[in-house]
């Protein structure tokens, strides 16, 4: 954790954060009632006043609450907001507004370039919003916000029920789902966003207010389809979700390791031509390292003979290592989310779609790379899409847009000490100019990105997040938010006609 100077605190407190509270009735009386986005543009809101677990400069929790999981990134907040239920978001965001202040909406704090995170602004943050409701009759749940993906795992997991989440237990589960959300379970049920049904979000009201909204294929089912795939911080403050979720009862999981390089081309040209293919209660990953390359496969409602089997054409290459586990979902996500005390503080990623196989000659660019990594925690990851439930949009349809792809594809690249922002300052250069390298050398053979991994200083970025979707996203922006109320470095623009 790092200490603050004198000049940190008062760089964070330019526009004077002490002055937050201010005597008021609450904000929106009416907050949670739903009369559509058709409010008077200039209807002026009472006063708002902060309410929830304030943190200033000033608080003695201010350092830990300001960092973000990459700490390549640092900012200094004017005022961080941790809501405790749904009025403190709607609070937030009127005084916010009120005072001209500018805003950013965090969950799991693990927006990759930094962006739920702000200078001399205000944070809302929902990750304290852990509400948990499973209706099994139904086969719902609704979540609050602040779930990571583990303790939703864990939740669903105590009724034997899932819904598709990420690999990274601590990514929260709202940011996730909102920019696509895939995992292991993608080709079984589809993406996160395709089991979301519905949504509680705090908008922008009025000239200087806020209110609540009830989304569901019925009520606002257009925003509905925006949520599904636009990505966190665009429209307004999601504050729960609920899901349609699954039956899953057991799982079995494999992680197969080979030492070294050298049976690269031959495991990832086998693996791009069966696992997209197979079974779709097949899920796989590979992940290439500086020194070995390793595969993850979670087959839901099988055997780990069945799973050895669906994948014997690639376990029969080279001699690899093979461990495995059967069990309950939960159990199994819990078992490969152990913490690693040596993770590295700082970060850097970029996004690929894949729609045809890859050639051999990409993949001696997967391997050259990987051979002059710059830290061990370098990586080149991948995650099987093609033939699977993620190709059928839901009901009213969804805003993410690649699920033709045969996979998808990520460099990555970690260092630095966490804890430390300022460690391995003269690796961070070297990092960013390998993995832009290392991403333009893959541009022949890749199209489109993901929203959840930004991909920064991309020219036409608009396109390779949500593809034709895009002019559609920006007339629901100005619907919902005409004043661009919700805005950062690569946010939904509102349309102007």
């Amino acid at each position: 954790m790092r200490d603050l100077s004198r000049r940190d605190l008062l760089r964070a407190t330019a526009v004077g954060a002490g002055a937050v509270a201010i005597p008021s009735m609450i904000a929106g009386s009416s907050a949670l009632a739903d009369d559509g986005p058709g409010w008077a543009a200039d209807t002026k809101y009472p006063p708002a006043q902060l309410t929830g677990r304030i943190v200033r400069p000033q608080s003695p929790d201010y350092p830990e609450a300001s960092l973000g999981w990459d700490e390549l990134f640092v900012h200094y907040p004017l005022v961080i907001v941790f809501a405790q239920e749904t009025q403190d978001v709607v609070n937030a965001l009127t005084w916010a507004r009120q005072h001209d202040v500018a805003l950013r909406v965090r969950s799991g704090r693990h927006n990759l370039e930094g962006w739920s995170n702000v200078d001399n602004g205000i944070v809302i943050d929902v990750s304290e919003l852990k509400d948990v409701h499973i209706d099994t009759a139904s086969r719902t749940a609704k979540l609050g916000a602040g779930l990571n993906q583990s303790e939703a795992v864990a939740a669903l997991g105590e009724y034997d029920l899932a819904a598709t989440t990420g690999t990274e237990g601590t990514v929260g589960l709202s940011g996730a789902t909102l920019g696509g959300g895939f995992g292991f379970l993608t080709r079984y049920l589809g993406m996160a966003c395709d089991n979301l049904i519905g949504v509680e979000i705090v908008v922008a009201a009025g000239a200087d207010g806020a209110k609540v909204l009830e989304v569901d294929p019925w009520n606002h089912s257009d925003l509905l389809w925006a949520l599904r795939g636009a990505g966190n911080g665009n429209f307004g403050i999601v504050t729960s979700l609920t899901y349609k979720v699954a039956p899953l009862s057991s799982v079995a999981y494999l992680q197969v390791t080979w030492p070294g390089l050298g049976d690269l081309h031959e495991v990832f040209d086998a693996w791009q031509r069966l696992a997209p293919f197979t079974d779709p209660r097949l899920g796989t990953q590979v992940e290439v390292h500086p020194d070995e390359i390793l595969l993850f496969a979670v087959l839901a409602e099988g055997s780990e003979a069945e799973a050895r089997k669906l994948l014997a054409p690639i376990l029969s290459i080279g001699n690899p290592t093979v461990t495995a586990q059967t069990g309950g979902w939960d159990d199994v996500y819990a078992g490969f989310q152990i913490p690693n005390e040596d993770e590295p503080g700082k970060w850097k990623f970029f996004s690929q779609f894949t729609r045809e196989p890859f050639p051999e000659k990409a993949v001696s660019i997967v391997k050259a790379f990987m051979e002059k990594a710059p830290s061990p925690d370098s990586n080149y990851f991948t995650q099987a899409f093609g033939r699977g439930a993620q190709r059928q949009e839901p009901f009213g349809g969804a805003a993410f847009p690649h699920r033709d792809a045969l996979f998808y594809g990520e460099p990555g690249v970690g260092w630095g000490t966490r804890g430390e922002p300022d460690s391995d300052d003269a690796v961070t250069p070297i990092a960013q100019t390998w993995i832009a390298e290392f991403s333009q050398a893959l541009r022949p053979y890749v199209d489109g990105a993901y929203v959840n991994v930004p991909n920064i200083g991309m020219a036409e970025w608009e396109k390779a997040y949500w593809g034709h979707n895009f002019p559609r996203l920006r007339k629901i922006k100005a619907k919902y938010d005409p004043h661009n109320v919700f805005q950062y470095e690569q946010s939904i623009p509102p349309a102007t006609h």
